[in-house]
């Protein structure tokens, strides 16, 4: 099981991709929504915000924050490192069950692009 600070790192990782986004993620990537990542096996939750490319202000908080996000974003800390790895596709894990995303049909539809 990953430590924190490696699921920290990947979400880094994962904003310095979303950077360099050309194409049809560039347009996702303008997106400006309040983001959360729930690592559910280590019962933490990076929250943040999807703006200027990037992913911005993050913050750990245990548990489930009291705040809903726009777009929230729920799986295994190894999950997210595979992702992030280009080891395990977002389709796939996310029809599997392994990845569950909250937010609206539209942010969807523009982050599946991203993932």
């Amino acid at each position: 099981m990953p430590t924190i600070e490696e699921c920290r790192d990947a979400l880094d990782r994962f904003s310095a991709t979303l950077a360099g986004a050309e194409g049809d993620a560039k347009s996702a990537v303008a997106l400006d929504r309040s983001l959360s990542c729930r690592i559910t096996d280590l019962d933490v939750t990076f929250v943040g915000r999807l703006a200027g490319g990037r992913i911005q202000d993050v913050v750990t908080i245990p548990g489930d924050p009291e705040e809903k996000a726009q777009i929230r974003l729920s799986m295994t800390g190894d999950d997210l490192l595979r992702m992030v790895g280009g080891e395990l596709h977002f389709a796939k894990a996310w029809g599997s069950g392994r990845v569950k995303v909250q937010a609206s049909l539209r942010d969807v539809l523009r982050l599946r692009s991203l993932l």
